[in-house]
């Protein structure tokens, strides 16, 4: 009999933390400036087990794990962000060499400001090769998935990514960021249903976003440490 446990998955509970069940790899990783880009460096270790608790309203006092606090403050963590699936929600911006699919869901961690410029304008001109390469990266970095790089047949770019979980700390902003998981873990929400299955998603960690369980860049509004 196939032991659940063992696959991958995040749920939402009322109110309450993110579940992360599957024995899903944790790390910290810091958003730092490179150039005129970003890069991640790696922050603090943390232990690894088969499941644990990350919290969601901002108080913890053993971030990022949850330590009830929740209950304390009496945390309302009603999620507000729509299911409705990427494709329904992105807006597809056109280039001569790729198309671009956004959202609009912004973690402001700026992977999209690459090396080699602001990834809509390098769009303009994806037609060269350089740019092009560029377009991708950005869209790919970006760890909300708010972008997506698209061939002109329709293919998706997507970084291949293992189930992981990785805590972001943003020192330029003053601010402790939101919790980045990659590799297509489902999330599961306080209501049962599960969310569109993404590579790339950003979810709220500092309780104050709009767009709950999604980052909407709250934890820089509030200047939120985790520390």
């Amino acid at each position: 009999m196939k032991n659940d446990k063992k696959t991958p998955k995040i749920e939402i509970v009322e109110d309450g933390p993110y579940i992360v069940s599957g024995n899903v790899n944790l790390s910290e990783k810091i958003i730092t400036p490179k150039g005129i880009g970003y890069e991640y460096k790696d922050g603090r270790q943390f232990p690894q087990s088969e499941e644990y608790k990350l919290c969601r309203c901002g108080k913890s006092k053993d971030a990022p794990f949850c330590d009830d606090s929740h209950e304390k403050v009496g945390f309302k963590g009603t999620e507000t962000a729509s299911k409705a699936k990427y494709i329904d929600r992105a807006e597809v911006f056109e280039g001569p060499g790729l198309d671009l699919m956004d959202d609009h869901r912004c973690a402001l961690a700026r992977f999209c400001h690459t090396e080699e410029g602001n990834t809509w304008d390098l769009l303009e001109v994806s037609d060269d090769p350089k740019y092009r390469e560029a377009v991708i990266k950005g869209a790919s970095e970006c760890p909300t998935g708010r972008l997506v790089a698209l061939d002109k047949t329709g293919k998706a770019f997507e970084p291949e990514y293992e189930p992981s979980i990785e805590i972001l700390q943003d020192p330029e902003n003053g601010a402790s960021a939101g919790i980045s998981v990659k590799g297509n873990i489902p999330i599961v929400s306080s209501d049962g249903e599960t969310y569109e299955i993404r590579n790339r998603v950003v979810l709220c960690r500092c309780g104050q976003s709009n767009n709950k369980p999604f980052c909407d860049i709250g934890h820089i509004h509030t200047t939120f440490s985790d520390k």
